[in-house]
């Protein structure tokens, strides 16, 4: 059978450029969730029988459901955030008379990419409101802050210069140096007193919006596909699907990129919470719990390397990755990716079923692999996990580029995942 996809280039574009932070991307896929009818929960209240579809925020990361019959989940997992550059907590600075921004590299970003382009500024302000602490989102659209390049005239051999991230990506504000900070300037922009603001997390974003390229806009040139690729696919494939015997879930994570490791990473208890939490509330015991986690399966979504054609030799030589080639299974002998014989299996048939091709990826044995939430996954909750992606190009980059037709057969594939008996 083939699925029926909403998802398109177009979509995944317009999705990008509404979230240019994770705490945005929860806002995004959360207002198409309440569209479709899901209810949002609150994790410190009591849930009785959460049957149909629900959805929980945890700041940058969301879990939402849709209630099957069965006693067995299927999980689309991914994560909200990209390597980007972020405000430090001292947001103010000068140097040679300018107001300057100083900025922080966040995950793996690749620096030069960063370098002369027109950045917006987005994340969230927490400030005393009343009696008590309130937050609010930020998404500064206009170009505000930029890292300017050194002239490669004063390079000392005319090649460039390696960049040190604690001094060469900072970004010029104002050109008066007695302006008011940028904390300050966006407090003002979100309508919140400067003097209540008690804490942000701020981030930097190419304000350039995502749009089609290639001689017949086969290519989606965009930031963030890392991995809001996934966000998106895996939403759609929840929208899209049908009710089935498993209870179809979209857990989205936050700081993939830094390791997972806090209270709202893939490395925490929120997935194994929410389920149990399910299970319970809808009369289960927690042996209920246990023997669903047993039958249940996690694909780890994230994007994946396709072939660069200037670099062919920098891959793996008979795994060749396709632009509009069709999902990727990635697999790792050192469990960088958490795919085993058995979830290859259940992905494979996915692809079937949707009607679309699926690559495999292997990383090359000489080079340091990286990794994704998968291994996380399965090692937290015991799921069978398996690792996929879309394939792109430029990863980590301020700016990253995609097949078009790749955006809906990621998406298919997902949808017949969740889909499945």
């Amino acid at each position: 059978m083939t699925m029926t996809t909403t998802a398109t280039a177009e979509g995944l574009g317009k999705f990008i450029d509404a979230s240019p932070s994770p705490f945005h991307v929860c806002a995004t896929v959360a207002a198409e969730l309440e569209a479709a009818g899901y209810v949002r929960l609150a994790e410190d209240q009591e849930w009785t029988g959460p049957g149909g579809r629900n959805y929980v925020i945890r700041g940058g990361s969301i879990i939402a459901w849709d209630a099957g019959d069965g006693n067995t989940f299927r999980i689309v997992g991914g994560h909200t955030d990209s390597p980007n550059l972020r405000v430090k907590q001292r947001p103010a600075k000068t140097s040679a008379g300018l107001g300057m921004v100083p900025l922080e590299p966040y995950g793996g970003a690749w620096l030069n990419s960063w370098l002369d382009r027109d950045l917006g500024l987005s994340g969230r302000l927490a400030f005393r409101s009343g009696g008590g602490v309130d937050h609010v989102l930020v998404h500064v659209t206009e170009p505000v802050v930029r890292v300017p390049q050194l002239a490669i005239h004063l390079s000392e051999d005319r090649k460039g210069v390696t960049l040190d991230p604690q001094r060469h990506v900072d970004a010029i504000w104002s050109l008066n140096p007695e302006a008011p900070d940028v904390l300050e300037w966006v407090a003002g922009y979100a309508g919140i007193d400067p003097t209540s603001v008690l804490g942000w997390e701020l981030m930097t974003h190419d304000v350039a919006p995502s749009r089609l390229i290639g001689a017949d806009d086969e290519l989606l040139s965009a930031p963030r596909l890392d991995n809001q690729g996934t966000c998106y696919a895996g939403l759609r494939a929840l929208l899209d699907g049908e009710p089935s015997i498993p209870t179809r879930v979209l857990a989205l994570f936050d700081h993939e990129e830094v390791g997972s490791g806090s209270e709202r990473g893939a490395a925490s208890g929120f997935l194994a919470t929410i389920i149990e939490r399910i299970v319970l509330a809808r009369g289960g015991s927690r042996a209920d719990y246990l023997q669903a986690m047993a039958g249940s399966v996690c694909v780890s979504g994230d994007m994946a390397h396709a072939t660069h054609p200037n670099y062919p030799e920098r891959h793996e030589p008979s795994h060749r990755i396709a632009i509009n080639g069709g999902p990727v299974l990635k697999v790792n002998q050192n469990l960088r990716y958490a795919s085993d014989a058995v979830g290859e299996a259940v992905f494979a048939v996915a692809c079937e079923n949707a009607g679309v091709p699926m690559q495999r990826y292997t990383h090359r044995a000489d080079l340091p692999c990286g990794s994704t939430i998968g291994p996380i996954t399965a090692a937290r909750t015991g799921l069978t996990t398996i690792d996929v992606g879309a394939p792109q190009l430029a990863m980590h980059s301020a700016r990253e580029m995609m097949g078009a037709a790749d955006v809906a057969m990621y998406s298919a594939a997902l949808q017949a995942f969740l889909s499945a008996p």
